[in-house]
């Protein structure tokens, strides 16, 4: 029988997630970030408690209600392709500006995507544990790089500059440190990691709609619709997670407390900031104030004195970046932006992007993006017909990318006796059991690791090891 233990005494102060984030997110934490990160779960536990779910009262229950759950986001995502094709507008991402500020305000997430299963490798030898091994495995791309989904999202995020998220608000970060909180901690928290992985890979509505737009607006969707396909409920995540939590329910001693256990960590998923609330928290001008507000930091008394607006020198309107909003009001009132007009027509604009660009390198592609759309964007938005769409355009029946070869070790002839990667494959080979690799490749994939070299090579043997 599995044993449990939960009860941590809470600090009397709140504890920041972004903090928790960034000290779990370097690796393993030692005993005083263990003992932080264990009053943290403690905390989110009390607000999970708060909430309410849609979980059925019985384990029996739990398959049909997936089922029935799965019916109706599909029909709703019907519903919604169906008002597209009538006319309707987006429903999530009113440009691309919208877009690249949700990647950005959900980077803290999904870059550390399935990290709540971690803590679960060491139980490699138990088969009821396969499932969710397997889930995090695949979380991993199986140590393929063109799989592994927080490559993937690193990779969407330079694509479009959209990286510089570490100073977001602490509501941001909360999902990403509860998954990693619960990566060093599985033992202790083992039910609350069951009903979580149940949450977070059913398949939602959001998830549909967001590949589908962002598909429409020119950013690749793979790393979402590479969700959608490994979440399904016939053989996917969803029903790994339904079926981990049959297999391991009846483990437990006293199964109706640690079924409220299970329902408190399913709850974790409602807390801090999701999908819907990102997409709901977008506004095109506040989002150019506060990209405007920051370069002041660095542009004042970087410009000349013949350098004037409505009277006032550049270095005078950037000294306080509260006058950010009248300042860009000056900037239209002068000719130098021309709003609900082709930026190109905006002297403004011209000193961005242009050949002989005054302020070249300035803003990121994603600044320049919110800019853009700012200025195109009439005062009053009158709607728009969207462009028709099918689901095919998503790319969820193309031939799937090819991936590296997956067998246990990939063999590095060009590197020397020296490389990382020929190292590990010495050490892997001369250990004396199973059991010792299996150890040793399980420090190369945490969340901190299993996306860099040694990690995806890590990965792959520790696949070909248990299997």
């Amino acid at each position: 029988m599995l044993q449990l233990a939960y009860a941590v005494p809470a600090p009397a102060a709140l504890t920041s997630a972004a903090a928790v984030y960034r000290s779990l997110n370097d690796g393993p934490p030692d005993a005083d970030g263990l003992a932080n990160s264990r009053a943290f779960m403690v905390q989110r536990l009390q607000a999970a408690q708060q909430l309410h779910d849609e979980l059925p009262s019985q384990l029996s229950q739990l398959g049909p209600w997936m089922a029935s759950r799965a019916f109706t986001v599909g029909m709703e995502y019907q519903a919604y392709l169906q008002s597209r094709r009538e006319g309707a507008p987006r429903r999530f991402f009113s440009n691309q500006s919208h877009a690249l500020y949700f990647l950005k305000h959900a980077a803290p997430t999904k870059l550390v995507d399935g990290a709540w299963l971690y803590g679960l490798l060491a139980r490699w030898d138990d088969p009821d544990f396969r499932p969710l091994i397997q889930t995090y495995l695949e979380e991993l791309g199986d140590g393929v790089p063109e799989k592994n989904h927080v490559l993937l999202y690193k990779k969407l995020l330079a694509a479009h500059e959209c990286d510089n998220w570490h100073e977001l608000p602490d509501t941001y970060f909360e999902q990403g440190a509860i998954q990693l909180a619960l990566a060093y901690d599985a033992d202790r928290f083992l039910p609350e990691i069951i009903g979580y992985n149940l949450g977070y890979e059913q398949l939602p509505l959001h998830l549909l709609i967001t590949a589908y737009e962002l598909n429409e607006l020119g950013i690749d969707p793979y790393y979402f619709t590479l969700h959608i396909t490994v979440d399904n409920g016939s053989t996917g995540h969803a029903q790994k997670a339904v079926q981990a939590l049959t297999q391991l329910l009846p483990r437990f001693g006293d199964s109706a407390s640690v079924w409220q256990r299970v329902r408190d960590g399913y709850r974790l998923n409602d807390l801090g900031a999701c999908t819907t609330s990102i997409i709901s928290g977008f506004d095109l001008e506040t989002e150019l104030v506060d990209i405007m507000a920051a370069k002041a930091h660095t542009g004042a008394n970087m410009h000349s004195d013949y350098c004037r607006l409505a009277g006032r020198s550049i270095n005078e309107w950037l000294s306080d970046p509260q006058q950010i909003p009248q300042m860009l009001a000056a900037l239209e009132t002068a000719g130098w932006i021309q709003r609900g007009q082709p930026p190109e027509n905006s002297r403004f604009w011209r000193l961005i992007q242009s050949e002989r660009a005054e302020m070249f390198g300035v803003f990121s592609a994603y600044e320049q993006q919110v800019l853009r759309d700012w200025i195109v964007t009439p005062k009053r938005v009158p709607s728009f017909r969207a462009r028709q769409r099918s689901l095919d355009t998503l790319g969820l029946h193309q031939t799937p990318r090819q991936g590296a070869p997956r067998g246990i070790v990939r063999h590095h002839a060009q590197d020397n006796s020296t490389s990382p990667l020929r190292q590990l494959e010495q050490q892997v080979a001369t250990l004396g059991s199973k059991q010792a690799a299996v150890q040793l490749l399980q420090t190369l994939m945490t969340p901190a690791q299993h996306h860099r070299p040694l990690g995806l090579m890590a990965t792959r043997m520790y696949r070909q090891l248990i299997n």
